[in-house]
């Protein structure tokens, strides 16, 4: 039998020596240690040396739910009480079908700890509009794929003729306006969207960027000759500003990414074959490489959104008609684009030159058509229908 201080000890259970800490100097993560491991009503005997160590004991261990006699704590179970309540914020490698308000800005799979006020204004919060399985592998790839505009592009003026020079810095002004669009769009709903999907917000902010970057080196390719800039046509602008008049998150990523940067791969491979100088073809080509993640972020979200809603197929074709019908009496693309277009590619200003130009830019027409039908066609659409929604698309190519 157990006799002197050890028999004591089995009297008063298990010991913490504080040694010279405090409550107030950590001293409690001690005392909460070896609680935690003990069943709830067990004493622990706290000793430590802190000449006000029995004052702030006794505070401690009330406002957790501990009992104090003298300087021995009976573990209480307030911290388990608090806790009953409270639900993990899904899985954390599971993403969860819908994200309720309550989880808030929770990590995914944190247990959530119940008072505290509800998310506001995250409406997306189904994993069905949302949700992409490639969501991250495109983010990771767009986190490593992000380019420095100082070094990755040689900024060294190009010796142009000055018509043709003039052809570049129109289709650089045209280019910025619908970036700025691509820039907007998202922009209006990464807050909309639950960050228990944050795959999803974080792959965003990554076409955020992008669109950002693109705006820069088309404006700094558009200063580069000394040139002013050339003209925004009002067909194009009206074009543009349905694109951030869409409500819902799926038709304007649709109308903007499957449709509109759909086919301005199209068109960036046309100015990164057929650009003049070296400048152009490696800003098209760097920007062709962005939007091309874009797309293919779009294609999937809503094919994976489509598989879990059928009904979103009449929508987005709804959508189309509806855009095509507001547009109706604009101009769509501007002269000035599709000359500039054709001036640029042909690269010089002769007969032969500026005629090969305008059969390459009638070529680009037909390639864009065609590789919207082929998207829409992935998406579901019969040929029948996709070919219909092709042909409605804004002349403006966005």
């Amino acid at each position: 039998m157990a006799t002197g201080p050890e028999a004591a000890r089995a009297a008063t259970g298990p010991e913490v020596d504080l040694g010279p800490l405090g409550i107030d100097g950590g001293g409690h993560l001690l005392i909460a240690h070896a609680l935690a491991r003990l069943p709830v009503g067990s004493p622990l005997t706290v000793l430590g040396g802190g000449p006000h160590l029995p004052v702030h004991l006794r505070a401690w261990a009330r406002e957790r739910g501990h009992r104090v006699e003298g300087n021995v704590v009976i573990g209480g179970d307030a911290d388990h009480r608090r806790l009953a309540g409270a639900r993990r914020a899904g899985a954390t490698g599971d993403v969860a079908e819908r994200a309720p308000a309550a989880w808030g800005l929770a990590a995914r799979g944190a247990i959530v700890e119940p008072g505290a006020p509800p998310l506001v204004g995250a409406d997306l919060d189904r994993r069905e509009e949302v949700w992409t399985e490639l969501a991250p592998k495109l983010y990771a790839q767009a986190a490593a794929g992000q380019w420095d505009p100082a070094t990755a592009v040689d900024w060294t003026p190009p010796e142009l003729a000055d018509e043709v020079e003039v052809a570049v810095v129109q289709v650089m002004t045209y280019l910025i306006e619908n970036e700025q669009a691509a820039l907007a769009v998202p922009a209006r709903f990464i807050g909309r969207i639950h960050p228990h999907y944050r795959e999803v917000v974080q792959f965003l902010t990554t076409q955020l960027a992008d669109e950002a970057r693109h705006v820069e080196v088309f404006t700094r390719r558009g200063r580069l000759g000394g040139r002013p800039f050339g003209v925004s046509g009002a067909g194009g602008r009206a074009s543009l500003l349905t694109l951030l008049d869409e409500p819902e998150w799926p038709t304007a990523s649709f109308l903007l990414s499957v449709l509109g940067e759909g086919t301005f791969l199209s068109l960036l491979s046309f100015l990164e074959r057929h650009a003049p100088d070296p400048v152009t073809a490696r800003i098209a080509h760097l920007a062709l490489q962005d939007e091309a993640r874009h797309v293919a972020f779009a294609m999937a979200h809503l094919s994976e959104h489509l598989r879990s809603d059928p009904a979103l197929r009449y929508r987005l074709a709804a959508a189309v008609r509806r855009r095509h019908d507001a547009l109706l009496d604009t101009a769509g693309l501007s002269d000035h684009v599709h000359d500039a277009l054709a001036i640029l590619a042909a690269g010089e200003w002769s007969h032969e030159a500026i005629g090969r130009g305008w059969t390459l830019v009638g070529s680009l027409q037909e390639e864009m058509n065609e590789a919207r039908g082929r998207r829409l066609v992935r998406l579901g659409f019969s040929e029948h229908e996709a070919n219909e929604l092709s042909a409605l698309h804004t002349r403006n190519f966005m």
